[in-house]
């Protein structure tokens, strides 16, 4: 009996390093978080959703951006916690909505309970949108190890609940449900700026069904917003909107420290918009997929606010990528593009924006083969979930199968 190729032992390497590096730094990252916790009860952006949602309640809703309320609040669940710059409510108000159920409980209860909620959410867009095969669960690990998604964690950013709205999206596309795809981007309300292009890249690629569910959802949370707040909730929010947009922090991860004017920053991240919704129209023929990644990607270029935990996205485009079933040399490409953001406190966002812009390039070389006369241009999209039907798959081992199956601030 012949044991495995030279190739094969490779790969079996290769799995076996890949799951314990991913393994380790999970488990290292989950220690930390709860360290974090246990040194701070309070030091998280879930502390600011609890006390807004308790403010609602108790004050009304237009009074949820009052900073006074707020630092009454505050002090009402002994957090320690003193209004500044980066600590203070501007979030939209659904994500103080969405708190609401968990204002009866105990804080610490409240505060594991909806961490609970962002690991399902996290759990649920793995299943959803990762690539099949014997890496599926390294990549599940993998992603608790990213610095991005463990820092959202423990500040408790929903930003993973727009990451799964994005990914049931996609799947409900692949699924032939269009517009309870659009109903799905309801979750952007929570954090706008992170998946802004998806609806009009749906839209441009003629998923109108997609696209008009988006509005449809988007607009009763919005509207609902609006009559909540009344004008005066609507003024104190713009203002909390205008000052976060003057405080410099918010724009550390993107291209503005790079560039210097903001005026020239704008102009370029609307050129940058528009570069991103060219390649959706370009790769609309090649899966629902190729519609979602440049929005995503580009996005993340184009949003004048960006912090660590936001890249959460760039992660779920990485996927989405990898899933297509993608030259092997791409997959170094991912996974220097995930290196770059786990080094961000080390050496700033630079090797990221550079990876972000790479990934566009290679999006419009992409596009650039398109034949828009084939509808059936490329199925490895397809193929690749008929493959996950059989999801219970082996690698070799050894000759045998195995089956494989810094402080709280503003959001």
């Amino acid at each position: 009996m012949t044991g495995p190729s030279p190739r094969q032992r490779w790969l079996n390497l290769s799995f076996a390093a890949g799951a314990t590096v991913a393994v380790l730094f999970a488990a290292w990252d989950l220690y930390k978080w709860v360290e974090a916790y246990m040194s701070d009860h309070f030091h998280n952006d879930f502390t600011f959703y609890f006390a807004a949602a308790r403010i609602g309640i108790s004050r009304g809703w237009p009074s949820i951006y009052d900073l006074s309320l707020q630092q009454s609040e505050l002090d009402a669940i002994r957090s320690g916690i003193t209004i500044a710059e980066l600590a203070r409510y501007i979030s939209p108000p659904p994500v103080a909505w969405l708190a609401l159920p968990l204002v009866p409980l105990p804080y610490e209860v409240g505060y594991w309970v909806w961490s609970a909620l962002l690991l399902i959410a996290l759990i649920w867009t793995w299943h959803l949108s990762a690539p099949g095969g014997p890496w599926r669960l390294v990549h599940l690990a993998a992603a608790l190890a990213w610095l991005p998604v463990i820092y959202g964690l423990q500040l408790g950013q929903p930003a993973l609940f727009v990451a799964l709205g994005v990914a049931g999206c996609y799947a409900l596309l692949q699924g032939g449900r269009p517009f309870w795809a659009g109903l799905a981007l309801g979750v952007l309300a929570l954090k706008p700026q992170l998946a802004f292009l998806v609806p009009v890249a749906l839209l441009l690629s003629g998923r109108t069904r997609a696209f008009w569910g988006s509005v449809i959802a988007l607009g009763i949370l919005g509207g609902a917003s609006a009559l909540a707040l009344g004008p005066s909730g609507i003024a104190d929010y713009e203002a909390r909107l205008n000052f976060a947009a003057s405080v410099p922090v918010n724009r550390e991860l993107t291209l503005a420290p790079l560039i210097g004017s903001l005026a020239v920053t704008r102009a370029i991240q609307v050129a940058i918009a528009l570069w991103a919704l060219l390649l959706a129209f370009r790769l609309r023929r090649r899966g629902h997929g190729w519609v979602l990644i440049p929005a995503l990607v580009g996005g993340m270029l184009a949003t004048p606010y960006l912090h660590l935990d936001d890249l959460v996205m760039l992660g779920l485009a990485g996927w989405l990528y990898l899933r297509t079933s993608p030259p092997a040399w791409t997959w170094l490409f991912v996974l220097g593009l995930v290196i770059a953001g786990e080094g961000i406190p080390f050496w700033g966002p630079l090797p990221l924006i550079a990876g972000e812009i790479g990934a566009l390039v290679l999006l419009s070389v992409a596009a650039l083969k398109v034949d828009d006369r084939n509808p059936e241009h490329d199925r490895s999209e397809r193929e690749h979930d008929a493959r996950l039907q059989r999801d219970r798959e082996h690698i070799a081992i050894d000759g045998q199968a195995q089956a494989v199956d810094d402080r709280a601030r503003q959001p």
